[in-house]
C-alpha cells in the first residue's frame, strides 16, 4: 500500500474544510466592533453567533469536506459523511454524555470511511431488479452500517480513549518551549511534501481542551484560541515572524542577487511572492525557489522556524489564525491575542537574519537561485496558461500517464502511471519551481498560486479526445518567435508557422519522429513528415543555401525514418555564422491547414532534445489534403 500517496491525498482534502475557518474569524472580529454606538448591537451579536456556529460544527464540516476531497466532489459521498456524522454524534452523546468528544479527528475518520466506501462500491453492478441500490447509491446504506459498528466500538472504549487523549495532550503541552520548537521544525520540514496539513491537524484541532462559559468543550489550539482560552495560540504564534518577515526577506535576497539583465523580471515575480507571504502566509513559491538548489538551507530554515516558535513561547505570546500566519490574520485576530505586538520586533529581527544569511549563502556557494542563470524562475504567465497546459501535460508523460490530478494552493498533486516519464527540464521551462517525487507514482509539481487554474486546463484537455503532436527542441540555444527571424518570408509566415532557434552548438536533431521527405543538396535544410501527416521544415540559418553544403555534414538521407532527438545534420557553427545573414533556425509546419491550434513554451534558453517546446492540435479532417509543401 502506498502510504505516502494516501497521506498526500488526505492532506489535500483537509484544505477544503479549512477554508471555512476564515469566515468564522472575520465574523467574530466584526462582531466585536462597537455596533451599539450605531444602535445595532443585535447585528454584532448575530455575527458572533454565526462565527461560533462554524466552530461548533467544524467536525461535521471536516467530515463532509474530507469525503468530497477524496472522491473528487462526489455529492453522495459528502451526503453519506453528513449522515454518518449526525448518527455518530447522537449515539455517543446519548451513551457517553456531552463530555465525550472526538471532535475534528472523529469528523475526519467519518469522512475517510465515506470516501473508502465510495471508491469500493461505485462500480458495483447488482441484478437489474435491485440495481437502484447499486453503484454509488450503496454508499449511504453501507455508511449506516459502518457508523453502527464505529459507534458501538466507541461507546465501549470511549472512556479509555478520552483518558489517553488527555494524557497525551498533557504530556505534549508539558514540553513547553521545547515542544513548540520541535513542532516548528517538523512542520516546516513537511511543507515540501504537503503532509504538514496532516501533522498540523492534531495540534490545531485536538491538542488541549477548554470549557467555554456556556459549558461547551472545545479542543485544539485553533478553536481554543477563538473561544477565548488564554493558554491557546502557542502552536500558531511563532509562525507569524516566519511568514510575514523571514520569507519576504528571502525573496528580497534573491532579487538583490539576480543578474542585472534579469533583475526587473525577478523583481516583479518575487515582490508578488513576498507580498503573498506577508499578507496571506502562502510561502511555498518562495520556499521552493531555494529548496531544490540548496536543500541544506531549507534545513537551516526549519531550525530557525522552530526557534521562532520557542521564542514566542518564552515571551508568553499567544496568537492564532484562521487560515495562515499572514498580516491579514494578524490584524483580524490581534484583539484575541496576548502580547501579540511582540511578534513585530521579533519578525523584524528575523527579517535581517534571513536577508543577510541568504545573501551570504547565495554568494558564498554560488547558488543558482532564480535570476542568476537561465532556468526555472517563477513567472507571471496567468494569461498564457491555456496555451501552456497541453505542453505541461506532455511533460507529465502524456494523457495516458495521468491516473489522478488535483491541486492545492501552490502545487499540482498527481498520481502517475509511470513517474519515470516525467520531463523535469521541460516542466521547469514551463514555469515549475520544482518537482517532488513521493513514490508509488505520486508526484507534486510546484507552479505557485496558478496551480488550480493549470489543473482545470489540463482536465479540459484530458476530457477531449484530440490528436496532438508535440515538438522537442531541435538544437541547443535560445528559442525565439518566428516573427523575430530576420527574413520576411519566414517572419511573415509565408512558408508556414512555428518557432525559431538561435543555436549555441552546431547540431540539428529531429524535433519529432517521422520520415525524411527531403534533404536539400546544400544540406542547410531538411523536411520531415510525421505519421500524422504534418510536414516539418528545419532551415539552418538565413541565406545559408549559398554556402553550397560547405561546413555541413548530413547524418541521414532521404527516405530514412528518424526518432525524436536523432542527429540529422552537424555544422561548423562559427563558419556558418561568419558567412550567413543569421544563425536563426526556423522550425515550421508547412501544411498549416491540418493544424487546429498552436501552443508554445516560453521563449528562452533550451537544450537539444528538450521536450514540449511546441505543441499543435490537429483538425478532425479525414482527407489527405494537397501535395507536399516540400517540393
Amino acid at each position: 500500500m502506498n502510504w505516502m500517496g494516501n497521506l498526500q491525498q488526505l492532506g489535500r482534502s483537509l484544505m477544503l474544510p479549512t477554508i471555512t475557518i476564515p469566515v468564522a474569524a472575520i465574523l467574530l472580529r466584526l462582531g466585536t466592533l462597537p455596533w451599539q454606538d450605531l444602535h445595532m448591537a443585535r447585528l454584532g451579536e448575530i455575527m458572533i453567533f454565526f462565527g461560533n456556529t462554524i466552530f461548533t460544527y467544524l467536525p461535521m464540516i471536516f467530515a463532509v469536506g474530507v469525503a468530497l476531497g477524496l472522491t473528487e466532489g462526489a455529492g453522495i459521498a459528502g451526503m453519506s459523511a453528513l449522515i454518518g456524522q449526525l448518527m455518530f454524534n447522537q449515539a455517543t452523546k446519548h451513551y457517553l454524555g456531552d463530555e465525550f468528544h472526538l471532535g475534528i479527528p472523529g469528523g475526519i475518520l467519518i469522512g475517510l470511511i465515506a470516501a473508502v466506501l465510495y471508491h469500493r462500491v461505485k462500480n458495483i453492478q447488482l441484478p437489474e431488479y435491485i440495481q437502484f441500490f447499486g453503484g454509488p447509491r450503496m454508499v449511504p446504506l453501507l455508511m449506516g452500517l459502518s457508523i453502527l459498528v464505529l459507534s458501538f466500538i466507541t461507546i465501549q472504549i470511549g472512556p479509555y480513549m478520552e483518558y489517553f487523549m488527555q494524557t497525551l495532550s498533557t504530556a505534549i503541552l508539558g514540553l513547553g518551549g521545547f515542544g513548540a520548537f520541535v513542532y516548528g521544525v517538523i512542520h516546516r520540514l513537511l511543507v515540501p511534501s504537503g503532509l504538514h496539513h496532516v501533522f498540523n491537524n492534531f495540534f490545531w484541532f485536538q491538542l488541549g481542551a477548554y470549557e467555554k462559559p456556556s459549558g461547551e468543550m472545545v479542543f485544539g489550539d485553533l478553536p481554543r484560541f477563538f473561544a477565548g482560552d488564554p493558554t491557546a495560540g502557542i502552536y500558531m504564534a511563532g509562525l507569524y515572524p516566519i511568514m510575514m518577515f523571514a520569507l519576504p526577506a528571502i525573496a528580497l535576497a534573491i532579487i538583490q542577487e539576480a543578474r542585472e539583465d534579469l533583475k526587473p523580471k525577478i523583481r516583479a515575480t518575487f515582490l508578488t511572492a513576498a507580498l503573498a507571504s506577508f499578507l496571506t502566509g502562502v510561502t511555498e513559491p518562495i520556499e521552493f525557489a531555494f529548496l531544490f538548489v540548496a536543500p541544506y538551507l531549507f534545513i537551516v530554515h526549519a531550525i530557525l522556524s522552530g526557534l521562532s516558535m520557542s521564542i514566542a513561547y518564552y515571551f508568553d505570546i499567544h496568537h492564532g489564525f484562521s487560515y495562515s500566519a499572514g498580516a491579514i490574520d494578524f490584524l483580524i485576530n490581534l484583539h484575541l491575542a496576548h502580547n501579540g505586538w511582540l511578534l513585530i520586533p521579533i519578525g523584524i529581527g528575523y527579517f535581517f537574519v534571513y536577508y543577510y544569511l541568504f545573501r551570504w549563502a547565495i554568494r558564498r556557494f554560488q547558488l543558482p537561485t532564480a535570476g542568476r542563470e537561465e532556468g526555472s524562475q517563477l513567472e507571471e504567465w496567468a494569461g498564457d496558461i491555456p496555451y501552456r497546459s497541453p505542453l505541461i501535460l506532455q511533460a507529465l508523460g502524456g494523457k495516458n500517464n495521468i491516473k489522478n490530478i488535483e491541486a492545492c494552493i501552490t502545487r499540482l498533486r498527481l498520481t502517475l502511471d509511470n513517474d519515470k516519464l516525467l520531463d523535469i527540464a521541460a516542466l521547469k521551462n514551463l514555469g515549475a519551481a520544482g518537482v517532488i517525487r513521493l513514490g508509488g507514482g505520486n508526484v507534486q509539481v510546484v507552479f505557485g498560486t496558478y496551480s488550480e487554474i493549470i489543473r482545470e486546463e489540463i482536465k479540459k484537455v484530458l476530457m477531449k479526445d484530440i490528436q496532438q503532436v508535440m515538438f522537442s527542441a531541435p538544437m541547443q540555444g535560445r528559442m525565439i518567435p518566428l516573427e523575430d527571424v530576420p527574413d520576411q518570408i519566414f517572419a511573415g509566415k509565408l512558408v508556414g508557422n512555428g518557432v525559431a532557434f538561435v543555436p549555441e552548438k552546431g547540431e540539428l536533431v529531429a524535433p519529432v519522429a517521422g520520415k525524411i521527405m527531403i534533404l536539400y543538396p546544400t544540406l542547410h535544410a531538411v523536411g520531415i513528415q510525421t505519421e500524422e501527416g504534418l510536414e516539418v521544415l528545419l532551415h539552418i540559418g538565413i541565406d545559408t543555401s549559398q554556402l553550397q553544403g560547405k561546413w555541413f555534414t548530413a547524418h541521414i538521407k532521404e527516405g530514412d525514418y528518424v526518432d525524436a532527438g536523432q542527429l540529422l545534420i552537424s555544422f561548423n557553427l562559427q563558419k556558418v555564422k561568419q558567412n550567413s545573414k543569421s544563425l536563426a533556425t526556423p522550425m515550421i509546419i508547412t501544411n498549416v491547414d491540418k493544424v487546429k491550434s498552436w501552443s508554445f513554451a516560453s521563449y528562452k534558453a533550451v537544450k537539444k532534445g528538450q521536450a514540449s517546446v511546441m505543441s499543435v492540435v490537429l483538425k478532425d479532417a479525414t482527407g489527405t489534403g494537397g501535395g507536399s509543401a516540400f517540393g
